[in-house]
């Protein structure tokens, strides 16, 4: 039997493509797993959908939980995965944000102790009414506290109060991906209030 280019259909897929997006529906069913049952709720999963997600949640045994979650996946080819998936974009987006914002915190704070004038500056051209004083006097006593080997309430403390301007500031919902301010963003906030 000969085989011509007119009998190919795209549209076919080859069994190990048919593997890879099971996985994928695999790996989001463990996802929707670790959702709280609320959460679950508002996403609008069929009652089926639904159940096996809390059933695989409560399931502790290993090789049960395993074969549960491949039927998640098996359940979901019949679903339409694109809200899920969102929600699983928006989570990430997220985390990755606080990621961000925790280590331009600690980048500021490890400047301050350090006595680096340039972060100083940068951190008020950002925060004009921050306490320069206090804020000095933690990294003194941070630094002091490192050199004697003593817990680092100092430096706690300088964190906590970097992270509270932080949080005021409307800056944090702008940050890029190198934790900087995104001052298209930023703007575009300003001037919408």
């Amino acid at each position: 039997m000969r085989y011509d280019d007119d009998d190919f259909d795209p549209t076919i897929k080859s069994r190990s493509q048919v593997k890879r997006e099971m996985h994928a529906l695999q790996k989001l069913g463990e996802r929707l797993v670790s959702l709280s049952p609320a959460r679950l709720k508002k996403l609008g999963l069929s009652d089926d959908l639904y159940e096996a997600v809390l059933l695989a949640a409560r399931i502790t045994d290993n090789e049960g939980r395993r074969r549960q979650i491949q039927y998640l996946g098996r359940l979901m080819r019949e679903t339409d995965t694109a809200a899920v998936e969102a929600l699983f974009t928006e989570v990430d987006e997220a985390k990755a944000l606080d990621a961000a914002r925790f280590k331009r915190l600690e980048r500021w704070r490890d400047g301050l102790i350090a006595g680096d004038a340039a972060i100083l500056d940068e951190i008020l051209a950002e925060f004009p009414d921050l306490d320069v004083q206090r804020a000095r006097q933690l990294a003194r006593t941070a630094a002091g506290e490192a050199k004697k080997g003593k817990p680092p309430r100092s430096s706690r403390e300088l964190f906590r109060i970097l992270r509270k301007h932080l949080e005021q500031s409307t800056c944090p919902a702008a940050l890029d991906e190198s934790g900087q301010c995104d001052d298209a963003a930023s703007d575009d906030t300003e001037t919408a209030s």
